[in-house]
């Protein structure tokens, strides 16, 4: 296995590109796997697997097989990557929260503001309520529930396309009722 990694490694710095893909497919799962033990989360680990393996593909005589095997050495390479990811995520939360501490907090909605508000809610409410009750029960699902046409279509049964086309009618139905209601200044 050690030499097979040596031979792998002065093959990449010779530029065979077929190397690199022989590489992938023998120790890309292990470095898959270390990734996501650290982040917990595939899509980010497949990141990191990217990033190593370019960086072997970029630079293969970062290799020194006197340290170790290949296997070794590109899971090393994506134990650090993946901390890395770690840091970086927890810098941009502590940022984002000091931001949110030191924006001055929204000023309060007037009395007018709330009766107003609790108006366009209530018009809403009854034009979304007009609607048949396949195009209300998507464009609930959708929009006060939060789900993706794909969800809608599972929850409620039919095939993601329907979805769509029951939002997207409720929606044009919704903005011919709400149009001349709410969007006409009064």
């Amino acid at each position: 296995m050690e030499s097979s990694g040596s031979l792998l490694a002065a093959r990449l710095a010779a530029g065979d590109d077929r190397a690199l893909a022989e590489a992938f497919d023998e120790f890309g799962p292990a470095v898959h796997a270390v990734a996501r033990q650290i982040l917990g989360n595939p899509a980010a680990a497949q990141d990191v697997v990217q990033e190593v393996f370019v960086d072997l593909w970029c630079h293969p005589q970062r290799f020194d097989e006197t340290l170790g095997t290949l296997r070794t050495y590109l899971t090393l390479v994506a134990r650090h990557r993946a901390q890395d990811v770690v840091r970086s995520e927890l810098r941009r939360a502590g940022r984002e929260e000091r931001n949110m501490r030191l924006l001055p907090p929204p000023p309060r909605p007037s009395p007018e503001e709330e009766v107003a508000d609790a108006d366009t809610a209530s018009t809403v409410r009854a034009a979304v309520r007009s609607l048949p009750d396949d195009q209300r029960r998507a464009v609930e699902l959708a929009y006060f529930d939060g789900l993706s046409y794909r969800d809608v279509a599972r929850r409620i049964g039919i095939p993601e396309g329907t979805a769509k086309s029951r939002v997207r009618l409720a929606l044009a139905k919704l903005e011919t009722v709400l149009g001349h209601e709410l969007l006409e200044p009064s």
